[in-house]
């Protein structure tokens, strides 16, 4: 869904649901169902069969907000993958959490 709104971000007019499926390799059910809730979050995103979707500018995702056991239940998994998986997904762990948080090898 985040990957929506950034492909709707660089076309700069109106795109088809067609063009958003085939460039996200989705269905356009997946297209339709994603807009829709992406307008429900506040993304000004207008449509219009046929014609297709464009995003106004200027809409911004809120923040991520995590409890603290939510925070560490994530470090953990972090923590586990840095340790269970190849050299690459350790630097995805090093570079998405910082060493205070979760210690990745």
């Amino acid at each position: 869904m985040f990957d929506l709104l950034q492909v709707l971000r660089r076309h700069r007019g109106t795109v088809s649901g067609g063009a958003l499926a085939r460039e996200m390799g989705v269905s356009l059910r997946t297209i339709r169902r994603d807009i829709a809730t992406l307008q429900a979050i506040g993304a000004e995103i207008d449509g219009e069969p046929g014609v297709g979707y464009i995003l106004r500018p200027g809409f911004m995702l809120p923040p991520l907000a995590f409890t603290e056991e939510e925070l560490l239940a994530l470090a953990a998994g972090a923590q586990w993958v840095s340790n269970q998986t190849d050299q690459a997904w350790r630097a995805r762990c090093r570079t998405r959490w910082p060493r205070s948080t979760v210690s990745c090898r």
